[in-house]
């Protein structure tokens, strides 16, 4: 691809001394977007599933992306990748994911080049293009692109929004959050310094306000500079939720259930020309019908309760739709919408992360490769009137994946066409002023063709240096053909791999080898499925048997692919997941954590707490009225919390939704040592203690470790910031600020790993001997 050379003021020092002098400064001049370039709003929401949008066939009332796509472009052969990360790194770097550093989330990194989870030095983001070609560049939401180890206060920032390219920032840098509370929200390059939320906050909503703040900020002091705004919603993510307002817009709407649901969205797709006619939907075990009940085989109660769990989930989808209502008012207001570029899209596919009966008690789902006991919860009751509301952090059944999906199989994290095929509208009202023709579009696209594609109709070359390196080139191409011309080419292969699974699209045939190979087979070897996409797009006939040589063909390209890509090695040990960098042991090392500062970060406290045993030890200046929250980890989801409850110690354990409440007896005035201790049990649980200056003086004998992403949000200290542990307690006394005594020293002290943690350190200087030998 044709690039510009970059010409920052290094270029031009050696021709300073011909233009300056003492009286008249010179300055370097800078680069200017041309005359009447447009703005660009991307639009990124999170697992929404194909034909979840109502272009796309949906129930679900989105009048403002109807309007978005009414004014563009609604692309049917849309792909992505099958998880999170990867899709982000693809669609602002215009690569591959693995070559951008993203094979799998940002939750690994084992020493790689295709799993840093850190975008490469060398790769320029469509931001930093883009503010190069002189455009404001803004972004609020879910960033999900930084390591989660260099997520926290004193971390390496080079991989933060602002390093990366964008002007501002505002939102959650992790993977997902609460809605309502969220657990950690970033302004630019630091934390934002606040304990509570107010009792109507709903992320979403403040995300726009954001959003549009920016804006008017840009137009305010720049009135004519097209601005870049990416916005990355956290919804529909899980946990699920929702205002009641909107919530109680969709009563009774999904009564009929999944299986008449999904009948008639294909049926739309079908009259829309979303799907070909002779589209059916996969059946039985293509359906996943193992995990999914008919719906007519469920009682009255699980109806209800599935049905309200998708309620949730719609009104979710109503508030994204609401907040591009807004973002198009206000482009309207400005006079600019008609020469705004809007890009709307999901991520990846709609998931099954909820199950097969849907959950309650979402973090309790994070317990993959763990020997779970007999009776562990994955759903902890709750009144069905909590759902999507701040005390549940819920997830809708799988059988509701399988409408979202519609008409494909699989899930997201799959291959199948389920987890990677998405919706892509893209809208632009001033170039149809120039002839372009609306409608739908068939051409293959990958996400990583935005990019180029945004920077061509912008009409700003790609960064050609970063930080004195050349920029790498992109693997995506420019689909701006297709906006004029139904008949433009598309992409013509795309490769896909996840967990050591395997695709290669290749029109029309696919080609899936859902399960990594064995050594033996080698990496393009393994058990491949073909497809023929063009008769049978929701892969519901496997003909790999009548066509070896076209697998064999496809198997071959996959191969020099992935090799291209930076792909392998293969995690077909699990060791992608095991294996972490030295740089991260200390983040398990014994801390002091000061009062009343924000919340310690989600990653870092983790290391603390998470498959261990560990102490806390406060000590306690205690007067007669003493009371507050000592120290919180968590939230609704799961957490437990040491407080001094009117001069009684107080320890509330939060099991995924599960209360536990144990009181010692009221303290006597002075200095205490208080000392909350978790000592691991077999079975993946916990003893919980509490001593007082030695003694003991409560214990809750045995609950559930807190796994994976529990607790989630981080400790604080001196109060109990944002999502309550304990909703009760969060009733009588809000955030519940230790005072009138004095919190001299609070000191987490980490014990040893359980033997289930299979983590390994890798230092650098043994890694580097491996390699060698």
């Amino acid at each position: 691809m044709q690039r510009s050379e970059s010409r920052g003021y290094e270029g031009f020092q050696g021709r300073v001394s011909e233009f300056a002098s003492e009286s008249t400064p010179w300055y370097p001049p800078r680069p200017r977007a041309r005359d009447g370039a447009p703005n660009i709003v991307v639009v990124l929401v999170d697992d929404l599933g194909f034909s979840d949008l109502g272009p796309f066939g949906s129930e679900i009332h989105t009048p403002h992306v109807d309007a978005t796509a009414a004014d563009g472009w609604t692309f049917t052969n849309y792909r992505t990748a099958p998880v999170c990360s990867p899709a982000r790194a693809a669609l602002l770097t215009g690569m591959n994911p693995h070559r951008a550093g993203f094979g799998t989330v940002a939750h690994v990194d084992p020493g790689y080049p295709g799993f840093t989870c850190e975008l490469p030095e060398d790769a320029a983001t469509l931001a930093e293009s883009l503010r190069a070609g002189g455009y404001a560049t803004l972004m609020v939401g879910k960033w999900h692109l930084t390591v989660e180890s260099r997520m926290h206060d004193a971390a390496d920032r080079s991989s933060w929004p602002l390093q990366r390219g964008f002007d501002r920032y505002y939102g959650c840098m992790d993977g997902f959050t609460s809605l309502h509370h969220p657990h950690r929200l970033v302004r630019d390059n630091s934390v934002i310094d606040r304990e509570s939320f107010p009792e109507n906050y709903f992320l979403t909503d403040d995300l726009t306000d954001e959003a549009l703040a920016m804006i008017d900020e840009v137009r305010a002091n720049a009135a004519s500079k097209p601005f870049f705004l990416y916005f990355a919603h956290a919804a529909v993510h899980g946990p699920v939720q929702a205002k009641p307002v909107d919530i109680e817009a969709q009563r009774g709407r999904y009564a009929a259930g999944w299986d008449a649901l999904r009948e008639e969205r294909l049926a739309r797709q079908r009259r829309l020309g979303i799907v070909p006619a002779h589209a059916s939907l996969p059946r039985g075990v293509l359906a996943d019908s193992e995990q999914i009940q008919s719906w007519d085989e469920l009682s009255d109660d699980e109806r209800e309760l599935f049905a309200r769990h998708m309620e949730v989930y719609a009104a979710a989808v109503t508030s994204v739709d609401e907040s591009v209502g807004r973002i198009r008012a206000r482009l309207s207001e400005l006079g600019e919408l008609d020469n705004t570029i809007i890009v709307i899209a999901s991520d990846n596919g709609g998931t099954a992360e909820g199950g097969p009966t849907g959950t309650r008690s979402y973090f309790s789902q994070f317990v993959a490769g763990l020997p779970l006991p007999a009776g562990w919860v994955r759903d902890v009751p709750r009144d069905i009137e909590l759902l999507g509301g701040p005390r549940v952090h819920g997830h809708y059944p799988a059988g509701w994946a399988r409408v979202s999906n519609t008409p494909f199989r699989a899930f997201k994290g799959s291959l199948y066409e389920g987890g990677v095929h998405a919706p892509l509208i893209v809208s632009w009202p001033e170039s149809l002023r120039r002839g372009a023709l609306t409608g739908t579009r068939e051409q293959h696209i990958f996400v990583s063709d935005l990019t180029p594609t945004l920077l061509d109709l912008a009409g700003v070359a790609p960064l050609a240096h970063r930080h004195g390196s050349p920029t790498q080139e992109f693997d995506g191409a420019s689909f701006a053909p297709a906006l004029g011309d139904r008949a433009a080419p598309g992409r013509e292969k795309q490769m896909f791999e996840l967990f050591g699974a395997r695709a290669l699209v290749s029109a029309p045939w696919k080609a899936v080898a859902p399960a990594p190979p064995t050594p033996e087979q080698g990496a393009a070897g393994g058990n491949w499925e073909l497809y023929d996409l063009a008769r049978d797009p929701n892969e519901t006939r496997d003909v790999a048997r009548e066509h070896p040589e076209i697998v064999g063909d496809l198997a071959r390209t996959w191969l020099t692919e992935a090799w291209r890509n930076t792909v392998f090695p293969l995690n077909d040990d699990g060791s992608l997941f095991t294996v972490r960098p030295e740089t991260e042991a200390e983040l398990s090392e014994p801390v002091t954590l000061p009062p009343f500062r924000p919340p310690l970060e989600r990653f870092r406290s983790a290391k603390l707490t998470v498959l261990r045993s560990f102490e806390v030890r406060a000590e306690v200046e205690v007067g007669p009225a003493t009371s507050g929250v000592i120290v919180a980890h968590g939230d609704q989801g799961g957490g437990y919390l040491l407080a001094l409850d009117g001069g009684v110690p107080l320890v509330s354990y939060n099991a995924y939704g599960d209360m536990h409440r144990v009181r010692g007896v009221r303290l006597a005035a002075g200095v205490r040592e208080i000392v909350l201790s978790c000592t691991e049990l077999d079975g993946l649980r916990w003893r919980v203690t509490l001593h007082v200056d030695g003694e003991p003086v409560a214990e809750l004998s045995e609950v559930p470790m807190l796994l994976g992403m529990a607790p989630f949000t981080g400790i604080s200290v001196g109060y109990d910031y944002g999502g309550p542990v304990d909703w009760e307690l969060h009733e009588r006394h809000g955030i519940f600020k230790f005072s009138r005594g004095v919190l001299r020293r609070v000191r987490y002290v980490p014990g040893a790993t359980s033997h289930f943690d299979r983590t390994v350190i890798r230092r650098i200087d043994e890694a580097v001997l491996a390699v060698a030998d």
